[in-house]
C-alpha cells in the first residue's frame, strides 16, 4: 500500500496525488511514468510523473478525471493498492544533455499533458539548458501550475481558445510566431501532437513527441500501446513514451484510442450517475 499524502483538484476535474513511493522516487527521471491501481480490483492507470523529491520520497503525479477508474481515483484518501514504476525511458534530453548544451528548446503542452512538462523543463533548467514553453488549454479554467512552469523557462506563452487567459488561438499559433528553435518537445492530446509535428516538419524543427495511448499492463505484454512510426511497430510503454514526432503515424494512433472510448464513457457515466441511462443516445444502441 502507497500513503496518500495529498489527493485534491487544482483544477476543473483536475487533480494533484502525492503519494510516498521511495522506491520509484529513487530511480525516477523526467520522462518516465507510474502505473497506479486504486484497490487490489481496480483498472491499471498511467499517469506520468509530475514530480519527485529524493529527500522525502514524495511522488507527484496530476490526472484528469475521463472515466469510471480516474473517477474511482478522486475518492481514494488513505492510500493506493499500487504504484508501479519506474515506467518507460526516460526523456531522450535527460539522457543525453551534453548534446543540448547550446540548443534552444520549446516544450508544448496541451490541457493536462502540461503535467509532465514541467519535471524535465525543471531538470533542463537546472542543467543549463535554453527552455521556452508554449501551455495551450480551452479555457482559463483549465490551466494549472502556472506558477511552477514559470519558474523553471525562459518565457511562458499561454494560449486558449476562447482567450480567457494569454493569447487567443492554438499552440501552433504561438509556435508559428515564435518559431526559432533547434528541438520541440510536445506532450498533450494525440490530435494536438499531430498538427504540431506536422508545422515542425514545415519548419524543420526537430520534435519529440510523448505518446500517451491507452495502455494496460506498462511492460509491453499487452500490446495495447501499439503504435506505428516509421512503419515499424513500437509500444509505448517500453520503447518511448517519447518518439520521433515526425515519424509517428498519428491517424493510426487516433483510430486505435477511439476503438476504446464507448465501453469506457458508458462505465463512467453509470458510476457518475447511477442507472440513469434511459437511451436515445445514439450511440449504444438502447
Amino acid at each position: 500500500m502507497y500513503k496518500i499524502l495529498k489527493n485534491e483538484p487544482i483544477g476543473e476535474k483536475i487533480y494533484l496525488l502525492e503519494v510516498e513511493a521511495p522506491l520509484v522516487v529513487k530511480n525516477c527521471l523526467p520522462g518516465q511514468f507510474v502505473i497506479v491501481m486504486a484497490k487490489e480490483d481496480s483498472e491499471r492507470i498511467p499517469l506520468t510523473i509530475y514530480d519527485y523529491d529524493r529527500e522525502t520520497s514524495i511522488l507527484s503525479m496530476i490526472y484528469q478525471v475521463v472515466g469510471s477508474s480516474t473517477l474511482e481515483l478522486t475518492k481514494m484518501n488513505e492510500s493506493l493498492f499500487s504504484v508501479a514504476g519506474p515506467l518507460g525511458k526516460p526523456s531522450e534530453v535527460v539522457t543525453d544533455i551534453e548534446a543540448y548544451k547550446d540548443k534552444k528548446i520549446v516544450m508544448i503542452g496541451g490541457g493536462v499533458g502540461i503535467a509532465p512538462v514541467y519535471p524535465q523543463a525543471k531538470y533542463f533548467k537546472e542543467h543549463g539548458l535554453s527552455v521556452d514553453i508554449i501551455y495551450g488549454a480551452k479555457n482559463k479554467d483549465l490551466l494549472i501550475i502556472l506558477d511552477k512552469l514559470e519558474s523553471v523557462c525562459d518565457h511562458l506563452t499561454v494560449v486558449t481558445d476562447d482567450g480567457s487567459n494569454g493569447k487567443q488561438g492554438l499552440v501552433t499559433d504561438a509556435l508559428k510566431e515564435y518559431h526559432d528553435y533547434d528541438l520541440c518537445i510536445v506532450m498533450g492530446s494525440t490530435i494536438m501532437m499531430k498538427f504540431v509535428c506536422n508545422l515542425t516538419k514545415e519548419l524543420n524543427i526537430k520534435t519529440i513527441a510523448s505518446m500517451n495511448p491507452i495502455m494496460v499492463d506498462g511492460t509491453g505484454m499487452c500490446g495495447a500501446c501499439r503504435l506505428l512510426v516509421n512503419n515499424e511497430v513500437k509500444f509505448a510503454c517500453v520503447d518511448g513514451p517519447e518518439f520521433d514526432g515526425h515519424l509517428v503515424d498519428f491517424d493510426a494512433a487516433i483510430k486505435r484510442m477511439n476503438l476504446y472510448k464507448e465501453e469506457e464513457g458508458r462505465r463512467y457515466l453509470k458510476d457518475l450517475e447511477g442507472e440513469t441511462h434511459s437511451g436515445g443516445c445514439g450511440i449504444c444502441g438502447d
